[in-house]
């Protein structure tokens, strides 16, 4: 199809969005935490693995083919009203972000990521993930 002067080319990109409710990091994926390595190493396993499941319970694969950009959002919502850190609390999600990456097959260094901390306590924790993946 040819364009005259006057007519632009347009590239309609759909829009695909995903929401996961993630389990609290447990307290040994914390940076501050001071375990053995070999529990760290455990319970990093652990939290992958749970992770990457509830991924893949919501379909994340589908979103792999065509995938422009990645757009990730966190929300904690903490077990408790005591303040935390959100370098802490970022730090804590890399091994269950890398087992969403795993569920959707997108390497996670080609995410966009964004957070929130929740002013409002959630029994025993959870973090809510948002993935929107434009293609």
């Amino acid at each position: 199809m040819e364009l005259d002067g006057n007519q632009k080319s347009t590239t309609v990109r759909k829009s695909l969005t995903f929401t996961v409710e993630l389990p609290w990091p447990a307290k040994e994926l914390s940076p501050n935490a001071r375990h053995h390595w070999a529990t760290a190493a455990r319970a990093k396993k652990a939290y992958r693995s749970r992770c990457r499941e509830l991924g893949k319970g919501q379909a994340l694969a589908s979103a792999k083919d065509g995938a422009q950009s990645v757009l990730v959002s966190l929300t904690f919502f903490p077990p408790d009203k005591r303040a935390r850190d959100w370098d802490n609390l970022l730090a804590s999600m890399k091994s269950g972000l890398d087992g969403l990456a795993d569920a959707m097959g997108i390497d996670d260094s080609r995410w966009r990521l964004s957070f929130d901390v929740s002013d409002v306590p959630e029994k025993g924790g959870l973090v809510l993930v948002t993935v929107e993946v434009t293609q």
